[in-house]
């Protein structure tokens, strides 16, 4: 057996495999002796069917499968021990005159082969790595909020601003019918609101949809639709007022610091609103460390420039898939997977050169800070070691856990990475600005 590869350019090549007849024959010979032992064929005791009639039955058959095993065997080898970084899978080339009456063969592959390149982290400008803090109103709101889901509901005769009025939403065409508590502080618009003020209970008052709420979400659960049914909605209901109450705060002092947080945790507003501060800063830094991984993934990929072998993986994706496509179909596919291709090896460059590989030591210890944090919002807040290494064990003992964990790991990793590494500039900004900057 030879193999040898020609190099068309930096980006494709071609591996030719010769096959001779001394490769193969013994296995085939073997193959077809132990067929002939258990073969049963009309005519012919078992074990004394004539060779050549086993090998003119399964002989073609029997070569065909054992070269084939030969070859790829072999390629596999080449690419292994020749350090081929291959894109795809090898493709093999057609030939027209190939004969397998033969005794040798010559088999040729088409390559694609990844591009040499040097990860370009940092451009002309510092990537923005925004600060998420909770401000004097969000804390404020977040203390109404708790004041309100703490409070006592007390009934009243008649409705007026801010109240809650209870009641059923009908429209019998568009099969409506839900009951609801209507938050007047969540009506939009002077003209609805002032159809609720003054309601009684037994009261039915129409409403249009359309506007009737100023968040989306407050029409979908009010009326009990779904989103694709909210979209546009623009039909009259009826309400019929069932209850009218207003909500008495809740009082600011020790005992609804203990329901929320534990006995003596949180003794004065100055320390709740410090913990409300800091909680909801911890969730926004998840949001600003994600956001930051997504700005650098694309710094890197705008800045690091290398070619890709386009023909080859076209053809490749055009003649892999479960159904074969179309040059355009595959060109297509092609263009809405190029990205992706290009942070893959972008990402594999990073790890292997930054030996940022993810160990199952690493792995097991990830998994056990994860369940720690799990379990203490359950109050378990001092786990033993035992019982974290049994649950670790049970949890990477599953497949798609190990891949799921691997993965958020090694975006930890790779954040750490560019945090050492990538031209940064801290932005502070509250919650509301940073939704407006970065999504427009």
């Amino acid at each position: 057996m030879n193999i040898s590869k020609e190099q068309l350019d930096e980006l494709n090549a071609v591996v030719t495999v010769d096959i001779t007849k001394e490769d193969y024959s013994d296995k085939v010979d073997k193959i077809l002796s132990d067929y002939r032992k258990s073969a049963n064929i009309p005519g012919f005791r078992k074990g004394h069917v004539p060779m050549g009639l086993v090998k003119k039955q399964y002989g073609k058959a029997v070569l065909v499968d054992e070269v084939n095993k030969l070859l790829q065997d072999a390629l596999n080898k080449y690419l292994t021990e020749e350090k081929l970084d291959v894109l795809g899978n090898p493709l093999p080339k057609e030939q027209d005159n190939f004969d397998w009456d033969s005794d040798n063969y010559s088999f040729e592959f088409e390559l694609g082969l990844a591009p040499k390149f040097e990860v370009k982290l940092n451009g002309k400008k510092a990537i923005t790595h925004y600060k998420i803090v909770a401000n004097d109103e969000m804390v404020d709101n977040q203390i109404k909020t708790i004041q309100k889901q703490y409070g006592k509901l007390i009934p009243k005769d008649a409705a007026e601003k801010d109240d809650l009025v209870a009641g059923s939403f009908v429209n019998e065409e568009k099969e409506i019918d839900n009951a609801f508590t209507v938050s007047l502080d969540k009506i939009k618009g002077k003209k609805n609101l002032d159809k609720f003020i003054g309601v009684k209970v037994g009261d039915v008052i129409k409403l249009k949809t359309k506007g009737l709420f100023s968040e989306d979400q407050d029409l979908i659960s009010a009326l009990k639709i779904t989103k694709e049914e909210a979209e546009g909605l623009n039909v009259e209901v009826t309400f019929t007022v069932s209850e009218v109450n207003t909500q008495e705060l809740a009082d600011l002092d020790q005992e609804l610091f203990d329901k929320l947080y534990g006995p003596d945790a949180v003794k004065s507003i100055d320390d709740l609103k410090a913990k409300i501060k800091e909680d909801a800063e911890r969730q926004f830094e998840q949001q600003s460390e994600q956001q930051l991984l997504n700005d650098i993934t694309e710094s890197v990929l705008e800045n690091t420039k290398f070619d890709l072998p386009i023909e080859f993986l076209q053809k490749w994706i055009r003649t892999t898939g479960e159904q074969p496509l179309t040059e355009d179909e595959a060109k297509d596919e092609y263009e809405k997977s190029e990205k992706g291709l290009r942070y893959q090896l972008v990402e594999g460059k990073l790890i292997n050169d930054n030996n940022l590989q993810v160990t199952f030591d690493e792995l097991k210890e990830f998994a056990k800070e994860l369940i720690k944090g799990q379990m203490a919002q359950f109050g378990q807040n001092s786990p033993e070691d035992k019982e974290l290494e049994d649950i670790a064990a049970r949890i990477l003992s599953n497949q798609e856990e190990v891949k799921r964990m691997s993965e958020q790991l090694m975006s930890k990793k790779l954040l750490n990475y560019y945090k050492e590494n990538a031209k940064l500039k801290v932005k502070e900004v509250s919650f509301d600005e940073f939704i407006k900057e970065v999504y427009k």
